[in-house]
């Protein structure tokens, strides 16, 4: 099998960058002839097409991409696989997705996202995304390592360590886990929380909300904040240095931070919704908390980079759930049980880590996606012309 692999190629420290690097990374140690390429660029990407000829170009990204990812390999009677995310709706492109043999969703939410949305739904099926467990994996808390972040962190040996990574911290649920750690302050004191974030315009924005609540309810010496473009690396000494890893999302497509978090043997408090239903196991590698709400619109506005002439306003005849919320209280007794609970926190996180491992492992994720191009793409497209692709396919072995 010949692929191309689209995707922010070189691959940023991102989550769609190392999603695309990892797969390219797995399909060639599962001996798949295999080439990244950026999605934008056009010129590179039409000389691998002349040139590697690859029997499916995989495209990563969400539903608006599919200019690139999709119509872009078509015109060159190249055979499409998008590898899509979900932004919460989809707005555009459904003849085109439609009259594809395979789509890959990368969780059960996002399939059932793009069938909720008009897609018909039997040529989408799921590969999780994978992570390197040499990047990631579970050091001890005694490493020099791990002890001196937890210094500049200012994490005393007694206190316990709790961490949101994402985007903005809102997103990942930080002002739920905020409302809900102040109810066990009480209880249980002895606690930092450190949530990393990248610069945006939506972590200033969501910041004031954070900050307001942290004031409000008199959290500021026990919260840290870290900024910035971090090393994988890092981010693994990070999760490390952390007792509990936190993400009740409002929406996840599927949550790749948790299943490093779980590699490097940390328990995750998640919510039951998106995708940590697919990576979190609940009450053995973390606890996934029931939803208070869903946040439902009956519009939603759409703009020329999703394909439409216009920027309008469309109006949905039922209301779509554009996020969730976690119930506030049941995160309170998740996050106190893990605190207080050192062996039951150990068990967790040796579970998770073992489940990472066996599940998501980069080589396992990408056999994934080899195998359903394979019975998707390929034996369909042999199927539908027998004679040229039997023949071609009995010349390469004969003379491997």
């Amino acid at each position: 099998m010949k692929a191309l692999v689209l995707y922010p190629h070189p691959p940023e420290p991102d989550g769609v960058s190392m999603q695309g690097y990892l797969l390219a990374k797995g399909l060639k140690e599962n001996g798949v002839d295999v080439l990244p390429c950026d999605r934008e660029n056009g010129i590179q990407k039409e000389w691998h097409y002349l040139t590697h000829k690859p029997d499916a170009v995989i495209g990563v990204g969400f539903w608006a991409d599919t200019p690139g990812l999709i119509h872009d390999p078509q015109e060159y009677k190249m055979h499409p696989v998008p590898w899509f995310n979900a932004d919460g709706w989809v707005a555009n492109y459904h003849d085109t997705l439609n009259s594809l043999p395979l789509i890959v969703a990368t969780s059960n939410w996002v399939k059932q996202t793009y069938i909720r949305d008009g897609v018909k739904g039997e040529n989408i099926h799921v590969c999780p995304i994978g992570f390197d467990p040499k990047t990631f994996h579970p050091i001890p808390k005694t490493d020099e390592k791990v002890r001196e972040l937890r210094r500049l962190l200012d994490i005393q040996d007694d206190e316990k360590m709790i961490l949101t990574i994402g985007g903005d911290a809102t997103s990942k649920g930080a002002q739920e886990m905020l409302q809900a750690i102040s109810k066990i302050d009480s209880k249980f004191p002895k606690w930092k929380y450190v949530l990393k974030v990248w610069d945006s315009f939506s972590t200033d924005d969501h910041g004031r909300e954070e900050r307001a609540i942290i004031d409000k309810l008199g959290l500021d010496e026990k919260i840290t904040y870290l900024s910035g473009k971090f090393s994988p690396e890092f981010i693994n000494i990070l999760l490390n240095a952390c007792d509990v890893y936190a993400a009740p999302s409002r929406l996840e497509g599927f949550g790749m931070i948790q299943v490093e978090a779980q590699a490097c043997g940390k328990p995750v408090i998640s919510i039951n919704a998106g995708g940590p239903r697919d990576t979190v196991l609940h009450g053995k590698t973390g606890f996934l908390v029931d939803v208070d709400y869903e946040v439902k619109l009956d519009k939603e506005w759409v703009y020329p980079w999703m394909g439409f002439e216009t920027q309008h306003q469309k109006e949905f005849p039922i209301p779509k759930t554009f996020a969730y919320r976690a119930r506030i209280d049941q995160l309170a007794d998740c996050t106190l049980k893990l605190l207080r609970d050192d062996e039951l926190r150990e068990e967790m996180g040796k579970v998770a880590a073992a489940h990472a491992l066996e599940k998501f492992h980069y080589r396992v994720t990408a056999k994934r996606m080899a195998d359903l191009i394979q019975e998707h793409v390929i034996d369909k497209k042999s199927i539908e012309q027998p004679s040229l692709p039997i023949i071609a396919e009995s010349f390469e072995k004969d003379n491997l």
